[in-house]
């Protein structure tokens, strides 16, 4: 059974293929962005097929969407917390971001996912 920091590796590492992803989130699990309310987006994406669904979204904005710079701050068994950047392009547009992540283990999958960034770089891609 995979720990915390393990799945928080595979998240990382895997970002780009959403099939696999969604596979190793529990059946309820999350991915939120819980700073794209503001913005008037949805921010809270639960269970497996919306999460891939989401992620091939990703990646049909950002084929190159990958994490860079993975600093961990916290790691237990069940909960990791780190910051990642991307720097890349999105919709045809440069995309840099500082993300604060934190990674909730349950049983060996992924429960939770929530993820802090900078709306200001959102906007300058997405305009709004």
């Amino acid at each position: 059974m995979k720990n915390a920091e393990e799945l928080f590796n595979e998240y990382i590492n895997n970002i780009g293929n959403p099939e696999y992803l969604a596979s190793i989130f529990t059946e309820d699990g999350a991915i939120e962005l819980p700073y794209m309310a503001s913005m008037g987006k949805g921010w809270r994406t639960v269970g497996k097929e919306n999460i891939q669904k989401m992620l091939t979204g990703l990646r049909e904005r950002s084929p190159e969407f990958r994490f860079l710079n993975v600093k961990t701050h916290i790691i237990t068994p069940n909960q990791v917390f780190a910051e990642y950047e991307v720097d890349t392009m999105m919709i045809g547009k440069p995309y840099k971001q500082l993300y604060m992540g934190r990674l909730v283990a349950e049983n060996g999958k992924i429960k939770l996912v929530r993820e802090g960034m900078d709306l200001v770089a959102v906007q300058k891609v997405f305009g709004n």
